[in-house]
């Protein structure tokens, strides 16, 4: 009984370090008096002046480490840079555009579930989702029509696709534009009705809501919308909006995965013959596997790294 006191007690004490974020000097005082208790019998309830097995010394090794290491240019000069230079040589480069990638957007709330202590009154002050009364009637309408339409058994086990009934239905219902402005076709709903759409068609079928998922998601019409030149914008975001395009998005290749950090497909920027002039362009050499959408998709956004030796 007394070991299971003292194992119930040790856990409670290393919760409320960790909670309170206690600085090291904290836990070196919690693993000296751990062993030294430990070494006075506590542990089986019978105390009596301490004794020094070997187990001992692995305690206050500990303890010492942890406080030595509680002082900052201590830690720095011995801990901290010497595991950065190691892990900074095994690290693989990335390009400056990686960098941005990984450097874009923001964190929500949920950033404060990797803090130890969140904050719940920021969690209050989220505003609830809204609704337009246009995403509303398309949530209510053309979503309940498809999920009514949507036959998961018929999907996954008899026919192993979609059927082109429901690729008809979600193309003339403008499934697809969901994620393109208004000024080009699309709903422009935002990120909320996007989210409760999606959700209610995967309660449904998880195969049947990913064509609806990919393209509002990995396709290519964000890009064009936000970066793409007046002619492409007039040309693909329509045809997109209205399902007379359907992108997929090739970042998954045989031997990286989806790990587009070490991507082997790569395009070099070069002159070269095309359409019977002398331009500029991209010599591209690759290799996708498993992209969701590819035997259906007429219009492929594609992930490379770009090198340009001749500046």
């Amino acid at each position: 009984m007394a070991e299971l006191i003292f194992a119930v007690v040790s856990l409670i004490a290393l919760f409320a370090l960790a909670m309170n974020r206690a600085p090291l000097w904290g836990w070196a005082l919690a693993a000296a008096v751990f062993t030294l208790s430990a070494q006075m019998g506590l542990v089986h309830g019978h105390l009596h002046w301490p004794v020094f097995p070997l187990w001992s010394l692995l305690g206050w090794l500990v303890a010492g480490l942890l406080f030595v290491a509680s002082f900052p240019e201590i830690k720095r000069k011995y801990i901290t840079l010497p595991a950065y230079r190691a892990l900074k040589g095994a690290m693989p480069t990335i390009s400056e555009t990686e960098r941005e990638a990984l450097q874009a957007g923001t964190v929500g709330w949920d950033a404060e579930l990797f803090s130890g202590k969140p904050d719940w009154t920021k969690l209050r002050r989220v505003a609830p989702i809204t609704l337009t009364a246009e995403e509303r009637a398309f949530l209510d309408g053309p979503t309940n029509e498809l999920c009514k339409r949507l036959n998961d058994w018929r999907i996954r086990h008899e026919l192993h696709d979609v059927p082109d009934d429901i690729w008809r239905f979600v193309c003339d219902n403008g499934f697809l534009g969901m994620l393109i402005s208004r000024k080009h076709g699309g709903l422009g709903f935002s990120a909320q009705a996007q989210s409760l759409i999606l959700g209610k068609i995967s309660s449904r079928s998880p195969d049947g809501v990913t064509i609806v998922m990919v393209p509002n998601s990995l396709g290519p019409g964000e890009l064009i919308e936000k970066y793409g030149t007046d002619a492409q914008k007039e040309h693909f975001l329509p045809r997109l909006a209205r399902g007379e395009e359907i992108p997929c998005f090739a970042l998954t290749g045989p031997f990286s995965g989806s790990d587009a950090a070490a991507m082997r497909d790569v395009g070099v920027v070069t002159r070269g013959q095309h359409e019977g002039k002398e331009t500029v362009g991209i010599r591209l050499t690759w290799d996708k596997r498993y992209i969701t959408l590819a035997p259906k998709a007429t219009l492929l956004g594609l992930a490379f790294r770009l090198f340009d030796p001749d500046n």
